[in-house]
């Protein structure tokens, strides 16, 4: 799996992101960086990334995000289908950076969170 190659998910003004993608430069490791903002994750495409990091829609959710508040998602009879709905339609209430390689992902908060993908 260390062959496997490493995507960033990530918004290129966070800072969590940045520092990461220094950390990944820093120790010369190849990796593609997806802005999902620009290029959004679907329904499926996200499914599938959580699933790989043992992580529920609601683990991802950024609470203090406006939308958050909109649309009630701190409702905790809210589904996981209707929250991965939510951050479908608002990107901006998915934590970031999320880093994928191969069967596995992790979610980049801390950055050290990392070290088990970069180490096997």
């Amino acid at each position: 799996m260390l062959d496997a190659p490493i995507t960033v998910y990530e918004k290129p003004t966070c800072t969590t992101c940045r520092k990461l993608a220094r950390l990944l430069q820093d120790e010369g490791i190849e990796f593609e960086r997806v802005n999902y903002f620009v290029h959004p994750l679907g329904a499926d495409a996200l499914r599938a990334l959580l699933s790989k990091a043992g992580l529920s829609p609601r683990d991802v959710l950024r609470k203090r995000e406006p939308a958050y508040r909109e649309l009630g998602l701190a409702d905790e009879t809210i589904g996981d289908e209707e929250l991965l709905t939510a951050l479908v339609a608002h990107p901006e209430l998915l934590q970031r950076p999320i880093i994928e390689r191969g069967d596995r992902a992790v979610l980049g908060r801390p950055i050290e969170a990392v070290r088990s993908l970069l180490d096997g």
